[in-house]
């Protein structure tokens, strides 16, 4: 029974991914070098060139004897591309072939019969004109054209001239738009990734054909390449996954040869998928070093098993990806033969590995020594292939890559936990108590860990506060609202934050527990407050730098009592007497406007007494002229370091301090200086 082939049917449902747009010309190539062998030549004797076939912008055709005009040469878009070589030609046999789509011929040698399908995919037209030897040995020629609208046509043969070899040109004609624009563009990048799908055949014994990449300004020969992005012969080796047998080729390419650390999938003697793995083994990162010379690694790895599995454009794989499935015990994955590559590699690279581990852990300790103390109650509960990070990595990701540790941690330790509370009735009472002692070691190191992020969290709190009172390059001081939004985000309130949001400890740590915050809220607005002032909210709304931070502790009757924090811009020297403008009759007219309206807690509860709520007043400015003047009109005692006033306002009923900015942090920082020594890190 026959069967009729629709070429167009079959072109529609062979796949050719964009990112493989060159992988028709490759294939050529292939058959080319298939060809030479059929032909009995050896390596040295084989030829092979691919020419580039290029239309400048204006439209004319390139020619190879042409010189380039000036200008780049994206310019000059590639058309096609001419193969060309003395293999043995389009035979009957080899025509027969052709004209057989899946055909078995060369098999054995990984053809798949689909190769001319490709060309037809990327490019419109392909005309083929070859030259060979029949069986008495007359040198005969063949020419005819490829495409979708007739498939072959003008399929003629005449005698060649005698004395004249076999040789074999493709033409690639068209290059199709969506191809073309995804292709590489210069001859030296495609002469390399050429090298690369073809790469198994240089390091075979025998080698490979001379093959060439030729462009208007580039005559580039494959083994000049070869030679300059190899740093050592190749060595081989057979790994057994699940019962198949993998060849892998290990190869040292010179720094400058290729960005990432990569394994090739090869079917039939050609890539068929590249994967980076770098970072795939402790160590396997950036360069490598070997004496005073830096590589790259790469490997190919072929079996029959991937000959077997290779989808007919070889452009992927058709087999399992890891799971649990009823044949995983039997069936190989991607994972499987990945596993088994990373493991032979590791032993292939070897000191070159443990080299660079040692620069990434000395680079991950010094980072949680200096910058991340938090991190070092876990470094002990990390493995060794975890310690080994790349030394290039930025402050920023080192810090994103231990978080991510410090949380698996964290997960188990919980799931952990919760086992511990279900002991099994089989546990022995001695075993249990051994699991439980190492929960406890565990859960401590963990929580030293968010003790240290706590307190290094509080260094660069008041490092930024320190530097938000320094004056800036143009000799200018912050505005007011920057050193407002780090003791406390502006137009929030305590609903609205998380816990550790607002930095009120700079200030006082007892601020720490609060019944309510508001940080730049009217007070008609705060569910603490009955007032009903008019002025109040205004001034508020509309003057951000007086707008005050109001706490209200517990509502413990009698121990509740309110806080206002006001803040002034750094070297602000302008205060005077009046509310406008002093800021200690700013923040008791605060105090009393709340009192007036009937304090009540968060939740609406009136608080007896409230008219008499212990006040404490705290402001925040450097005590300039007027400030000091201020202070000694309010009868205010300066403190012993003489960076601040206080006294106790009778009338008020309320405690007033003046703060500098400096005293503000230098008492921050004494708070917390046996913290940072107990961490490392620097108290100023």
């Amino acid at each position: 029974m026959s069967l009729v082939t629709n070429l167009r049917g079959r072109l529609r449902n062979t796949s050719l991914p964009k990112t493989h747009a060159l992988l028709p010309v490759f294939e050529a190539v292939v058959n080319s070098i298939h060809a030479i062998e059929e032909s009995g030549k050896d390596s040295k004797q084989g030829r092979i060139t691919v020419e580039i076939e290029r239309v400048s912008s204006k439209g004319q055709k390139r020619l190879f004897s042409e010189e380039k005009k000036p200008g780049p040469e994206a310019e000059d878009e590639i058309t096609g591309f001419v193969i060309t070589d003395n293999g043995v030609g389009f035979t009957d046999e080899n025509m027969a072939a052709f004209e057989t789509l899946d055909t078995d011929h060369k098999i054995d040698q990984g053809c798949r019969g689909v190769g001319r399908l490709l060309w037809l995919k990327a490019f419109e037209r392909v005309e083929v004109e070859s030259q060979f030897l029949d069986g008495d040995g007359t040198c005969r020629r063949r020419m005819f054209i490829f495409d979708t609208e007739v498939g072959i046509a003008g399929n003629t043969i005449e005698d060649c001239d005698a004395g004249q070899a076999p040789q074999t040109k493709i033409v690639l004609k068209g290059f199709r738009e969506q191809y073309k624009e995804y292709a590489r563009k210069t001859a030296p990048s495609i002469a390399k990734l050429l090298l690369e799908h073809c790469l198994w055949y240089f390091i075979r014994e025998g080698g490979a054909p001379k093959i060439f990449v030729i462009d208007p300004e580039n005559n580039l020969d494959l083994d000049d390449i070869y030679d300059e992005h190899m740093m050592s012969s190749a060595k081989a080796e057979i790994v057994d996954v699940k019962g198949q047998q993998f060849e892998i080729t290990h190869l040292k390419l010179r720094s400058h040869s290729a960005q990432n650390h990569s394994v090739f999938y090869c079917a039939g003697n050609r890539v068929v998928r590249e994967e980076n793995i770098t970072g795939r083994l402790p160590g396997l990162y950036g360069r490598l070093r070997e004496g005073d010379s830096e590589f790259v690694y790469s490997c190919y790895v072929g079996s029959k098993y991937l000959d077997d599995h290779v989808r007919a454009e070889r452009t992927g794989f058709d087999f399992e990806e890891p799971g649990d499935t009823l044949f995983s015990d039997t069936e190989i994955s991607t994972s499987d033969i990945r596993s088994a590559v990373l493991e032979a590699a590791r032993t292939f690279l070897g000191k070159s590995l443990e080299a660079n581990q040692e620069a990434g852990k000395a680079r991950l300790t010094s980072f949680v020594a200096d910058v991340a103390p938090k991190y070092r109650p876990i470094l002990g509960r990390l493995t060794d292939d975890e310690l080994c990070v790349d030394p290039s990595l930025s402050d920023k990701d080192l810090d994103l890559t231990l978080h991510k540790k410090l949380h698996e941690l964290e997960s188990t330790l919980l799931s952990e936990g919760h086992d511990l509370m279900t002991p099994q009735a089989s546990e022995a009472p001695q075993e249990y108590s051994l699991k439980v002692a190492e929960y406890l070691e565990k859960a401590s190191d963990l929580k030293k860990s968010d003790l240290a992020g706590y307190v290094s969290h509080r260094r660069v709190i008041i490092d930024l506060l320190r530097a938000a009172t320094e004056r800036d390059a143009d000799g200018n001081y912050a505005r007011e609202e920057v050193i407002h939004q780090l003791i406390m985000p502006m137009g929030k309130t305590s609903n609205d934050l998380l816990p550790d949001s607002a930095n009120l400890w700079l200030v006082d740590e007892r601020l720490a527990f609060h019944d309510y915050l508001a940080s730049d809220i009217g007070l008609r607005s705060m569910p603490i407050s009955g007032s009903e002032s008019g002025k109040e909210p205004d001034i508020l709304a509309l003057n951000v730098f007086d707008n005050p931070i109001l706490v209200s502790e517990e509502d413990n009757i009698p121990l509740a009592s309110i806080v206002v924090i006001e803040i002034k811009r750094p070297m602000r020297n302008d205060a005077k007497e009046g509310e406008e403008k002093d800021p200690i009759e700013q923040a008791l007219g605060y105090l009393e406007r709340i009192r007036e309206g009937k304090t009540r807690t968060h939740s609406g509860r009136p608080i007896p007494g409230s008219e008499s709520l212990p006040g404490y007043c705290y402001i925040l400015c450097d005590i300039t002229p007027s400030i000091q003047k201020r202070c000694k009109m309010h009868d205010a005692i300066l403190t012993s370091d003489g960076m601040g006033y206080f006294y106790y306002n009778k009338n008020y009923k309320a405690y007033v301090e003046v703060m500098s900015f400096d005293r503000l942090v230098n008492s921050a920082t004494e708070r917390n200086r046996a913290f940072f020594d107990k961490l490392g890190l620097p108290s100023k």
